[in-house]
């Protein structure tokens, strides 16, 4: 690790933030909570995000969505703001609600890490479920990609079916929903995400490596939902995309998973 380390302490969970040189890609930066690694920032090329499960919410979003498009995006769980730096570059004039319930963590990045000079974003210190009640006005949003999930210790609040009527609810009806799950074997808690996701949306897909599938490792994987049936082809084409390897599963494909 070389050059200055900025440190914040958070109220709210009682540990240190960090924000640190990448060594090994210059003019980038690691926000670490606690010491552990949580966001990775590339200041010089935001358009490039680090972290596959970050990468593969952006493959998906590529294939997804025009880029001459602007989105209306909402993020529950600020972090370093990586995929608001990201769209600023790949969806320009895109708009951006970040919602984190650490202000401290909020004012560390956004003095630390200052955003791209074109990132339209309003953040706000909150819940991530008392905010869609109180706070946003009954805006609709394009994209909102929640991440705060962490296994078992996610928040009962933040994890059940009622959750995700109320984030269907602020998506518009074409919208597309990402969330981030990190899970360990038997995936018991992506089981009950993903049935509490199919009870509120049309459509519901799980994306990672294929091992993740086996059920035997811990890791990431991203659940991505929406009110309309995405096609084959675009669902092939978000497959294709990568960050590699990369599976899918869908529809029949996700029985075992929407059974917990």
């Amino acid at each position: 690790m070389t050059g200055a380390v900025q440190k914040r302490w958070l109220g709210f969970v009682q540990e240190h933030a960090t924000i640190y040189d990448d060594d090994f890609v210059p003019g980038s930066k690691i926000l670490a909570i606690g010491g552990a690694e949580q966001s990775h920032v590339n200041l010089a090329h935001p358009e490039e995000v680090f972290y596959e499960y970050l990468a593969r919410i952006a493959n998906h979003l590529r294939v997804l969505r025009e880029p001459s498009e602007p989105l209306r995006m909402l993020h529950l769980g600020a972090g370093a703001l990586t995929l608001a730096r990201w769209a600023s570059v790949v969806f320009p004039a895109s708009t951006h609600v970040a919602v984190d319930i650490e202000r401290e963590l909020l004012d560390f990045v956004l003095t630390q890490l200052p955003l791209p000079s074109n990132c339209s974003l309003q953040a706000i210190v909150a819940d991530a479920r008392d905010v869609l009640a109180n706070q946003l006005d009954g805006q609709k949003f394009d994209v909102i990609i929640v991440d705060i999930f962490s296994g078992p210790e996610a928040p009962e609040h933040l994890t059940v079916p009622e959750y995700y009527s109320e984030l269907s609810a602020a998506l518009d009806d074409q919208g597309l929903l990402f969330i981030n799950i990190g899970d360990d074997p038997p995936l018991a808690f992506t089981d009950r995400q993903v049935a509490a996701a199919q009870q509120n949306f049309a459509f519901v897909m799980l994306s990672s490596s294929p091992e993740m599938f086996s059920r035997r490792y811990p890791g990431n994987l991203i659940l991505t939902a929406s009110k309309q049936r995405l096609d084959g082809s675009s669902i092939a084409q978000c497959q294709a995309a990568g960050p590699f390897p990369s599976e899918i599963k869908h529809s029949l494909g996700l029985d075992r998973f929407g059974k917990p």
